[in-house]
């Protein structure tokens, strides 16, 4: 089995309640955070399959189509591929946040059927996220986590705290191989 990263989008791959853009319901909402194609092109050269475990539940509570999340998702490719990077593939959970569903993050499935779809081993792979529920995703899944953002904002105890996915690289190299 194969040891993976697992990548939150909104927060840690691209801009979300900054000044250009509040939340990401089109393409032309989705702005690449700094290093951030950088960084998974590191990921893909050291060949660690990286994916995207992401809630959207703007789809759910009606202010996007699920057409429109899958056109979000091509332009972060596109801007990705720029970098040479690229993403193994994407699990989102579309329904409410108030759902109850067993896909949204702090729950574990989006992760789990990664894993199994692609033979992943949880116990040796890393969640990366920028809030609580992605943090307590990956531990729930088993993983070692890491949270983007500063140590006042370690609720969930993450095992590291890094301020960018670029940041995070040399440490995610270290702990997978």
């Amino acid at each position: 089995m194969k040891k993976a990263v697992f990548l939150d989008r909104d927060g840690v791959i691209n801009e979300v309640l900054s000044s250009r853009v509040k939340f990401v319901n089109k393409p032309s909402q989705f702005y690449l955070l700094e290093g951030v194609g950088e960084a998974i092109s590191l990921l893909n050269l050291a060949h660690i399959p990286t994916f995207i475990v992401t809630n959207q539940g703007g789809v759910g509570l009606g202010f996007m189509k699920e057409s429109a999340l899958h056109n979000v998702h091509k332009k972060m490719i596109a801007e990705l591929a720029k970098y040479g990077a690229h993403i193994e593939d994407i699990a989102y959970c579309p329904h409410k946040p108030t759902a109850g569903c067993v896909c949204r993050k702090p729950e574990a499935q989006m992760l789990i059927d990664l894993a199994s779809a692609h033979n992943i081993d949880l116990s040796g792979s890393i969640m990366v996220g920028d809030r609580e529920p992605d943090i307590e995703a990956g531990k729930k899944a088993g993983c070692k986590t890491v949270l983007i953002g500063d140590e006042s904002d370690n609720f969930a105890q993450a095992n590291i705290v890094f301020p960018h996915l670029l940041a995070a690289v040399p440490w995610i190299l270290e702990e997978l191989h």
